[in-house]
């Protein structure tokens, strides 16, 4: 799928937006889910650096752009409905704003 494929197939939500899982390219580790909406996708794309959008800011968020913690884009897939991304990245530092290397560091006994 090219880039204009994967832009026509994106079903984003009713605020405008997509859910995006954030995994990391070299280890497979799960880092991160946050949002994008239109403009943060195409940024990502131009850029390869990845854009997210703050619901609470309502805001484009540039990852990286205040911590440093920059997210280097390699692959992005989207899902058989079209309602989800997958980004696989470089971490550069932690990827949650919690200075952990990921936001899933919370286990749960089961």
């Amino acid at each position: 799928m090219n880039q204009q494929e994967l832009l026509a197939s994106v079903k984003y939500n009713s605020d405008g937006l997509v859910p995006v899982i954030t995994q990391d390219a070299e280890n497979g580790e799960v880092l991160m889910m946050a949002w994008m909406n239109e403009e943060a996708l195409k940024l990502t794309l131009e850029t390869k650096r990845v854009t997210y959008f703050s619901r609470s800011r309502q805001s484009l968020w540039k990852k990286g752009e205040t911590s440093g913690h920059f997210q280097k884009l390699i692959t992005m897939a989207i899902d058989c409905d079209g309602d989800t991304l997958l980004v696989r990245i470089i971490q550069t530092g932690a990827a949650c704003h919690t200075n952990n290397r990921s936001c899933f560091y919370r286990n749960v006994e089961v």
